[in-house]
């Protein structure tokens, strides 16, 4: 009776230990007792112990290894029980519920967000991106990830928003600086927060929603701050361009080019501005046009005369007529002048 008593106390035991995650009681249909023997844990001795019936999981536990005799295929049973055990365990200790990413996960996420869209060309940024692409990566594999997509949208649509306010508070003289560091900035950002996306990215916005996280990003600028700038913007690009070095060749090419990868048919707004920095935007030339082409670089070299630029100095001068004079003996001499 004492040993009756123990075996019950023993199977309860069991049976509290191994339900797992998919509610599979395994010791309710006496897997426990095959393994761990009919006395409470007691391996059985003897002829009984010789051809054990052990039921079968996944293919691997029906019969012992092949010639190891009774004593090694029960310790081989016991040991492949208490390894399935300890892998659901880990499992489930594993498990992201959604509490766990609105209070956890995202929580790191949206602080790397934010450092990565306010940052400067050059700051250091302290964060871990091999964290952060864990971050996403777990949150993927928990099924997370229509969840994340949709904060990270709304996280990047509320910081455009704020940019574009700034943009509008802009003075004239300052406007098209501003938009070129907006522009820059978010742009630098992307180069960051798509590949810490990446898994998010192939495993459901390429796959379910079949599109791509960058075009979508790039999508945000365009609604929340081009769209809503482009009319006061392009005027005084153009101004800009009738007045030489208003601002640097390099903010205008940075804008002009930036806007062409945004929205092309922003082109139709000034098509001889951004032909200056976006190749075939114009027709081809023509052999009756070369006179118009002509003038216009004309008119260029005067403008820039006029504000203060020249060809050269007197000493670039000087070298230039001594060389068109050596070269100019040199030819006259090669066809037999003198």
């Amino acid at each position: 009776m004492e040993e009756e008593s123990m075996e019950e106390e023993g199977s309860g035991g069991c049976e509290a230990m191994m339900d797992d995650q998919n509610h599979n009681n395994w010791g309710a249909s006496g897997y426990g007792r095959h393994l761990l023997g009919p006395a409470g844990g007691r391996l059985p001795h003897g002829p009984a112990a010789a051809s054990p019936e052990l039921p079968e999981h996944n293919g691997v536990l029906r019969g012992c290894e092949a010639g190891g005799g009774p004593g090694k295929g029960a310790a081989g049973a016991i040991a492949a029980a208490i390894n399935i055990n300890a892998s659901t365990s880990k499992f489930l200790m594993n498990v992201i519920t959604i509490e766990d990413y609105k209070s956890t996960y995202w929580p790191k996420l949206d602080s790397a967000i934010d450092q990565l869209l306010t940052q400067s060309p050059g700051d250091y940024i302290p964060i871990s991106y091999e964290q952060i692409y864990s971050c996403v990566y777990k949150c993927v594999c928990q099924q997370h990830s229509e969840q994340m997509y949709s904060d990270l949208i709304k996280k990047i649509t509320n910081h455009l928003e704020r940019v574009s306010k700034e943009l509008q508070a802009s003075p004239p003289d300052l406007y098209i600086e501003r938009f070129n560091v907006a522009l820059g900035q978010y742009m630098g950002a992307l180069q960051s927060i798509v590949p810490l996306f990446i898994y998010m990215n192939k495993f459901y916005i390429e796959t379910k929603l079949n599109r791509d996280l960058k075009d979508d990003l790039i999508k945000l600028f365009t609604e929340h701050v081009a769209e809503k700038h482009i009319y006061n913007l392009m005027p005084l690009l153009l101004e800009a361009q009738s007045t030489p070095f208003q601002i640097t060749p390099s903010t205008m090419a940075n804008i002009v080019k930036g806007l062409y990868t945004l929205r092309p048919e922003w082109v139709q707004m000034a098509p001889a501005l951004f032909s200056k920095f976006i190749p075939n935007i114009l027709p081809p030339a023509v052999e009756s046009e070369l006179q118009e082409y002509a003038a216009q670089d004309q008119k260029l070299q005067r403008e820039l005369m006029q504000n203060g630029f020249t060809r050269g100095d007197q000493s670039r001068k000087r070298a230039g007529e001594e060389l068109t004079y050596n070269g100019s003996s040199a030819c006259a001499s090669s066809r037999g002048y003198r």
